[in-house]
C-alpha cells in the first residue's frame, strides 16, 4: 500500500510488472524547468499531476509550451495547499481516452481478487462527476486484459486490502496504466451495487486479519449483476463555471425509492456548507438491470431533490444523464468539453423558499413597498360572485374585433343602439383613489365574473398610464404578465390602455422604433384599444402613437385632451373651433374612434352637449367616446348629456370605486339611462355584486386610501383644473405635511402656475410641469407676476426648463414670453417633434446586455420594460430574483406580512351566507401547485445582526436568517460588488485571497489577471472583464471573503 500510494513508485512497479505505462517523468519534480524540459522532449499536450494527491487537485492539462511554467506554479501551489507537498510529476497526455479503473481486494495471505471495473470517463477539471459499473461497451478482450494486468501489478507488489488500479483506454483499445489509488475511492459504491460486496466492511475485516476465504470471497464467486451509476451531488454552481458555493442549507429533500442509494454526511436542513472543505454533499447511486434503466432511475431521483440555500450541480447532472451519447454509453474524457449543451440549464425557480424569504423580510424589516398612511390592510376576503356551473362565456365586442379587424369593430360600435360603457375600475379608478396600488391578484379574482357578466361593455380599461411603472416599482410585478393573465381570464371583452403618444407609457421621448415595438408587443399580449393622447394635444406626437397602434393591429382611439369651457363664450382659448379643428386632423390621421379625454372633470353638462353634438353632426360615422372624472360631483350629469348628444361610449367605474377623483358611478349612469333609447344593456343587480367585491377589496388598500384626507369632491376644479389623480396626490401631500388647512392655497397656486405657463392642457406629464412650478412658487413666495420679474435670477425646476425648451412638444397657443426667454437663458430650443431625431434603439443588443446583466433569458416584453423604465426594470428584476413571485401572495400578506401562527381566513359563499373557514396563507403558484404557509416564530437577534424566522410550509418546518437592518446598523460589513456594474469585481465564491496581481492606478485590459482566490482546495484566477484603471482595491492577501464581497473596482 505504501508503495502504491506514491504515484511515481507505482509507475515504476508497473514497468517492472510488464504493465504498459504512459510516458512520463521517472520521479516527482519540484521546479518548472523540469516540466518545460519534458514538454520539449515529448511535445504537448502534457498533464501535470500532484504526486501525493487525487480528486482532481493540482492537475492541469497544458497544450502550449509557453504555458507550462505558469501551469506548473498553479498546480504546485494547489497541491501544496491540498496535500502538504507540492511535488508533481508530468505525463504525456493521451488523446480521447476512456478512464477505466479496476477495484481490487487483497488479504494478508497473498490472496487477491478483482471486483470488475468502473468507467469514470465523465470528468470535469480531471475530477470524476459520474461513475458507471461495469464499464459499458468495453470490448470483452480489452476488459479481460485490463483486469488481468491490474491483478498482476497488485500481486507484484504484494498489495493488501482495498485499492484501485486506473487505466486510460484509447480509441483503438490500447490501454495504459496511470496510477493506483491505495484506498477506498468515492465511487466504490457502484462496484458494491453490481457485486453485492460491502467493500467498507471487507476492508475493515481484512485489517482485522481475516482472509478472503474467511469472507467467502473468491474470484469465481464475484459475478457482476446489472448496472449501477453514481452521481456526485456537489455544492457547485454549474451556471457560473462550477464555482463552489457555501452557506446554510435551508431546505433538503432527497429523491429515494427502489434502486436508489444515498451516501451522505452533512446533507440536512440547517447544515452549514463551509468554503474550506470539499464541495461533495451527497452521493446518489442508482442500480437497475441495465444502463438505460439505471439512467432513468437516477434522473427520477435527482428531479425529486430539493436543495435550497446553496447551489448544486444537479441541473448539470440531469443534462449529462439525458444526453444521447451518454445513454449509448459511448463517452470518453472529452465528453463534457464537446457537448456545450450540457451547460444550458433550466433555472430552478425556487419559488417557495423565495416567498418565505420575502415574508421573513417583511416580518423583520417591515413592508417592502412604502405604505402611504398608518392604516393597515383589513382582514377581509372580498366575496367573488358565483358563476353558474357549466355556463358558456358569452360573446363580446372583442369577438368582432378578432374576426373582422378594427374598422369593422368601429362600425359595429357605431351601429349599436344605446350608450356603451367602458369600465375603468381596473385602472383609472384605482389610480385616482388608491395611488395605482391595486394588484393583479385582486383583479384576476374578479375577472371570470366580469367576463361572464359584463360582456356588453365596450371595453375594460386595465393598462397603461401610471400602472406600468408602478407595477414594477411598488407592486413588484410585471405589467406584461398582468395583461396576459387578465387576457386569459377575459377573452371576450376588449381591453383598453392609455398610450401617451410618442412617450409610450413613459414620461419622456423615445425613439420611434421603441413606440412601434411597444404597440406591437401590447397587441400580441392581449391589448385591443389604444387611447392615444398627448399632454399638449400636439398632433405630431399624437400621430406617432396612432400610427404605431394602427400598424400593430390595434383599434386607434385618438384622444383630444379637454380643458377650458366651450360653453363659456368669454373664453377664447380651447373653444369649440379649436376642438373641431383638432378632431379633423385626428380623423384624417386614421383614427378609428374619437375620444374626448376630460382628465380633470371640467366638462360641464352644457359644454358636453355643445361639444359632443358638434362632433356628432360633423362626423356621423365615427364612434365618439368620452372620459371624465367626478371631482366636481357633476360627472354623471355630464355623461348623461354626452349620451344624449350622440356619444357612443362613456367611461364609468363600478359604484364602490367611483366618485370624487375617480370616474362617475357605473350604477348611476346605467340606472339613469335604463328604459331610454340610450339604455346601456347592463344589469343593476350584476353591478351591485361587482361593487360589493370592490367595496371589500378596497379595504385591503387602506394604506393608500384617498378618503383618509378627501371626504368629497369639490366644484372648484372648474377653476384650478387639476387632473383627478394629481388632485388626490397633492391633497394627500398637503395633509401629510400638516398643510391640510392651506390646501386651498395650493390649488390657487396651481392655477397661477398654469396661467404663468400660458394656460396648458394638464395631463401627464404637463400636469406635473404645472405642479412642480406651483410648489416652486410656494417655496419662493412668488406670484404669477413676480415669477416673470425675477425669472432671470431663479433656478427653475428641471421640468419647467425642459418644457420651455420644447422637449415635451409645442403648446397650442405657443410658449409664454418673456418668461420662456428668461428661463432658458440661451439654452437650445426645439421647434419640431422632440423625438423625431432620436436614433433607433438597438433592442437586440439591449436584450443581450440585459441577459448578461441579470443572468437569465429575457422575453421581448422585458426588454421593452427596460427601454421605457431602465432603473425600475433593473430593480424589479433583482427583487424578483431574490424574492420570487410575490404577486401570488394575498394582498394583505403582501403588504404587511403574517402574524405568528396566524390563520389567513377565507370567505366562502355557502347557502347565501359568508362563512370563515380554513387556516394558513394559501398561495397558488400555478394550477396544482399550492403553498400553505404559517409563520411560527421569530428568533432573537444574533451576533451577526440576524433573526431566524420559522415557517410551516405545507406541513414542514423551514427557517431562514434575516438581517435586521435597524438592529445591525452599527455592525461593520464588507462592501458588496454592484450587480450589473462590470467594473465592480467581487469574489465569485467564498474563499481566501491568495494573491493580488494588480495595484491601484494600474491600467488593465480585458482578461488581465486581477487576483487569485482559493476555495474548497481549488484555486481560481479572476480576470478583468473590461479595460480600465484600477480605482480601488478592497481586499488584501490572506483575507477571507464571502461570495459577492467587493475586491477590486475598475474605472472604465
Amino acid at each position: 500500500m505504501a508503495r502504491m500510494g506514491d504515484k511515481v513508485a507505482a509507475r515504476q512497479a508497473a514497468i517492472e510488472a510488464g504493465v504498459q505505462v504512459v510516458p512520463g517523468t521517472p520521479g516527482p519534480i519540484t521546479n518548472a524547468k523540469e516540466a518545460v524540459d519534458f514538454a520539449r522532449q515529448y511535445g504537448t499536450p502534457i498533464i501535470l499531476k500532484a504526486a501525493f494527491g487525487g480528486g482532481g487537485r493540482g492537475i492541469r492539462r497544458v497544450d502550449r509550451l509557453e504555458d507550462v511554467e505558469e501551469a506548473f506554479r498553479r498546480s504546485y501551489s494547489e497541491a501544496q495547499a491540498a496535500f502538504g507537498d507540492g511535488s508533481l510529476f508530468v505525463e504525456k497526455f493521451v488523446e480521447r481516452p476512456r478512464h477505466i479503473e479496476v477495484q481490487l481486494l487483497g488479504d494478508h495471505s497473498g490472496n487477491l481478487i478483482h471486483l470488475y471495473e468502473r468507467d469514470c470517463s465523465v470528468q470535469r477539471r480531471h475530477q470524476k462527476v459520474v461513475e458507471i459499473a461495469p464499464a459499458p461497451a468495453l470490448p470483452p478482450g480489452v476488459r479481460d486484459k485490463i483486469l488481468n494486468d491490474a491483478v498482476r501489478l497488485a500481486k507484484h507488489v504484494g498489495y493488501q486490502n482495498a485499492g484501485t488500479v486506473e487505466f486510460l483506454v484509447d480509441q483503438k483499445g490500447n490501454y495504459f496504466f496511470i496510477e493506483v489509488n491505495a484506498r477506498l475511492q468515492v465511487e466504490h459504491t457502484v462496484t458494491e451495487e453490481i457485486t453485492g460486496v460491502d467493500l467498507v466492511q471487507a476492508q475493515i475485516r481484512i485489517a482485522e486479519g481475516k482472509t478472503l476465504n474467511d469472507l467467502k470471497l473468491s474470484q469465481e464467486s464475484i459475478v457482476p449483476h446489472g448496472s449501477a451509476i453514481q452521481c456526485r451531488v456537489t455544492t457547485e454552481d454549474p451556471a457560473r463555471g462550477f464555482q463552489p458555493d457555501s452557506g446554510r442549507i435551508e431546505v433538503f429533500r432527497s429523491g429515494e425509492g427502489m434502486g436508489i442509494r444515498l451516501d451522505s454526511a452533512s446533507a440536512f436542513a440547517g447544515s452549514i456548507i463551509s468554503p474550506h472543505y470539499d464541495s461533495l454533499m451527497v452521493k446518489v447511486i442508482a442500480s437497475a438491470r441495465n444502463h438505460p434503466n439505471a439512467c432513468a432511475k437516477m434522473i427520477r431521483a435527482l428531479r425529486e431533490f430539493r436543495i435550497r440555500g446553496v447551489k448544486t450541480n444537479i441541473p448539470f447532472l440531469l443534462n449529462v444523464l439525458q444526453q444521447p451519447t451518454f445513454l449509448d454509453a459511448s463517452v470518453d474524457t472529452y465528453f463534457i468539453d464537446e457537448h456545450p449543451e450540457l451547460f444550458q440549464f433550466k433555472q430552478s425557480q425556487n419559488r417557495a423558499q423565495k416567498l418565505l424569504s420575502y415574508l421573513g423580510e417583511v416580518k423583520v424589516n417591515g413592508p417592502q413597498t412604502p405604505l402611504a398612511t398608518e392604516l393597515k390592510p383589513a382582514t377581509v376576503s372580498p366575496p367573488i360572485p358565483n358563476i353558474k356551473a357549466g355556463s358558456k362565456r358569452p360573446e363580446g365586442l372583442r369577438d368582432i374585433l378578432v374576426k373582422n379587424g378594427p374598422e369593422a369593430f368601429a362600425k359595429a360600435v357605431r351601429d349599436r343602439k344605446g350608450c356603451m360603457i367602458t369600465d375603468t375600475t381596473f385602472r383609472d379608478a384605482h389610480q385616482s383613489l388608491l395611488a395605482t396600488r391595486v394588484r393583479t391578484y385582486d383583479l384576476a379574482q374578479i375577472s371570470p365574473f366580469v367576463s361572464h357578466t359584463f360582456n356588453g361593455l365596450f371595453s375594460l380599461e386595465n393598462w397603461g398610464g401610471a400602472t406600468f411603472d408602478v407595477a414594477m416599482r411598488f407592486l413588484h410585478e410585471c405589467p406584461w404578465e398582468r395583461l396576459e393573465i387578465l387576457r386569459e381570464k377575459i377573452p371576450n371583452i376588449p381591453f383598453q390602455m392609455l398610450l401617451r403618444g410618442a412617450n409610450g407609457v413613459g414620461y419622456s421621448n423615445y425613439p420611434d422604433n421603441v413606440v412601434y415595438k411597444f404597440c406591437d408587443l401590447a397587441v400580441k399580449s392581449g391589448m385591443d384599444v389604444f387611447r392615444v393622447f398627448d399632454c399638449l394635444n400636439y398632433v405630431p406626437n399624437l400621430m406617432v402613437g396612432m400610427e404605431a397602434a394602427g400598424k400593430a393591429g390595434g383599434v386607434v382611439e385618438a384622444a383630444i385632451s379637454y380643458t377650458g369651457d366651450v360653453s363659456d363664450p368669454s373664453r377664447t382659448k380651447y373653444n369649440l373651433p379649436y376642438y373641431m379643428k383638432l378632431a379633423d386632423e385626428l380623423v384624417k390621421g386614421g383614427a378609428h374612434i374619437l375620444c374626448i379625454k376630460d382628465m380633470a372633470g371640467v366638462l360641464k353638462p352644457q359644454a358636453a352637449k355643445i361639444l359632443i353634438g358638434a362632433l356628432r353632426d360633423k362626423y356621423p360615422s365615427i364612434p365618439i367616446h368620452v372620459h371624465t372624472h367626478d371631482t366636481s360631483g357633476a360627472g354623471v350629469a355630464a355623461m348623461l348629456e354626452c349620451a344624449k348628444a350622440g356619444a357612443d361610449v362613456v367611461d364609468a367605474a363600478v359604484d364602490s370605486m367611483s366618485g370624487m377623483t375617480s370616474q362617475p358611478s357605473m350604477g348611476a349612469i346605467v340606472a339613469s339611462l335604463q328604459g331610454t333609447e340610450h339604455d346601456t344593456g347592463l344589469n343593476l343587480d350584476d353591478i351591485s355584486k361587482y361593487s360589493l367585491y370592490w367595496e371589500l377589496a378596497r379595504q385591503l388598500y387602506a394604506p393608500f386610501e384617498c378618503a383618509v384626507t378627501m371626504k368629497s369632491g369639490n366644484a372648484d376644479v372648474y377653476k384650478h383644473e387639476i387632473p383627478g389623480g394629481q388632485y388626490t396626490n397633492l391633497q394627500f401631500q398637503a395633509f401629510s405635511l400638516g398643510l391640510g388647512d392651506k390646501f386651498d392655497e395650493v390649488k390657487h397656486m396651481y392655477r397661477e402656475a398654469n396661467l404663468a405657463l400660458g394656460d396648458l392642457i394638464k395631463v401627464t406629464p404637463s400636469s406635473k410641469i404645472v405642479g412642480d412650478l406651483a410648489q416652486f412658487m410656494v417655496q419662493n413666495n412668488l406670484t404669477k407676476e413676480t415669477l416673470v420679474d425675477r425669472a432671470e435670477d431663479l433656478s427653475f425646476p428641471k421640468s419647467t426648463v425642459e418644457f420651455m425648451q420644447g422637449l415635451v412638444g409645442q403648446p397650442p397657443y405657443g410658449f409664454p414670453e418673456p418668461l420662456r426667454t428668461k428661463v432658458l437663458r440661451g439654452k437650445e430650443k426645439i421647434d419640431g417633434r422632440p423625438g423625431e431625431k432620436l436614433p433607433a434603439l438597438d433592442l437586440d443588443a439591449m436584450k443581450k446586455d440585459l441577459e448578461n446583466k441579470h443572468g437569465r433569458t429575457l422575453r421581448e416584453v422585458d426588454v421593452m420594460s427596460y427601454a421605457m423604465f431602465p432603473k425600475e426594470f433593473d430593480e424589479f428584476e433583482q427583487f424578483r430574483q431574490r424574492f420570487g413571485p410575490v404577486d401570488k401572495l394575498p394582498t394583505r400578506v403582501f403588504f404587511t406580512g403574517l402574524e405568528v401562527a396566524e390563520a389567513q381566513d377565507e370567505w366562502l359563499k355557502k347557502e347565501k351566507e359568508y362563512t370563515r373557514v380554513g387556516d394558513g396563507c394559501e398561495v397558488e403558484l400555478e394550477t396544482g401547485k399550492t403553498l400553505n404557509i404559517q409563520l411560527l416564530a421569530v428568533g432573537k437577534l444574533n451576533e451577526s445582526g440576524e433573526r431566524e424566522v420559522f415557517f410551516d410550509l405545507n406541513g414542514q418546518m423551514r427557517s431562514m436568517f434575516v438581517q435586521d437592518k435597524e438592529a445591525s446598523k452599527e455592525i461593520v460589513t464588507r462592501p458588496k460588488a454592484l450587480p450589473g456594474v462590470r467594473g465592480s469585481i467581487g469574489a465569485p465564491m467564498p474563499g481566501e485571497i491568495l494573491e493580488i496581481k494588480v495595484k491601484e492606478g494600474d491600467k488593465v485590459g480585458p482578461k488581465t489577471p486581477l487576483f487569485v482566490l482559493s476555495a474548497m482546495k481549488m484555486e481560481m484566477v479572476i480576470d478583468a472583464p473590461l479595460a480600465g484603471t484600477i480605482k480601488k482595491i478592497h481586499a488584501a492577501k490572506g483575507m477571507k471573503c464571502a461570495a459577492g464581497d467587493l475586491v477590486i473596482e475598475i474605472e472604465p
